[in-house]
């Protein structure tokens, strides 16, 4: 019997600062709602969906909190949730986590059709600094508002109605990391989920990048990864202007030959829909990707040992 589950992409537009968080929250639920009539049983939500991507300002203090969410669900969000079970729906959502003992992290969760959370993730790769760059109009902030995560990479089971994929997640830095696919790849992930805010334009300074070749390298990322590691995978985006500050869009479906089946057309609010074969994986699994055969870890000490590049004397 095939095992299949229907994957939805939920791409959203910008969210802009003044935005009421109500008016997010319907916009999510509908989309939601338009996944679930085409019979999607996981939909997947970008980073920090909540929000507007706050860590592009320079923020203190109760206009820097109020982001953060300190529990999951919590009063604000809450509806997402009911909606969710009420149509039998699980999803992906990311969001600014404060823990109780006053910890920050950029965090991403899978909910099952149930309304019960199956997987928690915290952010590795974050990108920016801490200090703000003097001149710049628009900062990433990330190492500021956030602790690196420290959950790691943990693959967990999908629901039953979804044939019990094995899966993980990311969040928007870490999928340009073949470190973080491979530690998922090696515990036979099935279906890789992950949202992003990512700068049309160089979020580092400079000019050398553009939207295009940054939507080029998102999209390349999760083809290259997907593919060596045998997976399915869905990445997707906040998108548009946010008070004058680009995102990229180009939310993807993925298949484990790291071919696009659905991809964005616009920079709003769109869902994409797909009808996955889990057991597509097996071709690059057990055989081009068959790690038990393949696979050489005595040489690969360098990839764990060492941080910073190093060139030959």
């Amino acid at each position: 019997m095939p095992r299949t589950i229907r994957l939805a992409a939920a791409q959203m537009g910008p969210t802009q600062k003044a935005e009421p968080r109500d008016v997010t929250l319907a916009r999510m639920i509908k989309l939601l709602e338009e996944a679930a009539s085409q019979g999607a049983q996981l939909v997947v939500f970008p980073e920090l969906a909540f929000t507007t991507f706050f860590p592009r300002w320079l923020l203190e203090g109760a206009e820097l909190e109020q982001y953060y969410e300190p529990a999951m669900p919590n009063p604000q969000v809450q509806k997402l949730f009911d909606r969710a079970k009420e149509l039998g729906v699980g999803f992906y959502v990311g969001y600014a986590e404060l823990t109780p003992e006053g910890q920050h992290f950029n965090t991403a969760i899978t909910v099952g059709p149930d309304g019960e959370i199956l997987g928690k993730y915290r952010k590795v790769h974050l990108p920016g600094s801490v200090e703000p760059r003097e001149g710049s109009r628009f900062q990433q902030l990330e190492k500021r508002y956030f602790e690196y995560g420290d959950l790691g990479f943990p693959a967990f089971r999908g629901a039953e109605s979804w044939n019990r994929p094995v899966m993980g997640m990311l969040v928007c830095n870490d999928r340009r990391w073949p470190e973080a696919w491979r530690v998922y790849g090696l515990q036979d992930v099935e279906l890789m989920v992950m949202g992003y805010n990512s700068a049309a334009y160089d979020p580092n300074g400079g000019t050398t990048e553009n939207e295009e070749i940054r939507t080029f390298h998102s999209n390349i990322a999760v083809q290259a990864n997907a593919y060596m590691n045998a997976t399915w995978a869905v990445s997707v985006a906040k998108a548009g202007n946010e008070d004058g500050s680009g995102l990229i869009g180009s939310s993807i479906i993925v298949d484990p030959n790291g071919v696009i089946v659905a991809q964005a057309k616009t920079l709003e609010d769109e869902v994409l829909v797909v009808e996955a074969d889990l057991d597509a994986v097996r071709q690059g699994k057990d055989k081009m990707f068959n790690f038990a055969m393949h696979r050489r870890p005595d040489h690969y000490r360098r990839i764990v040992d060492q941080v910073g590049a190093k060139a030959p004397a």
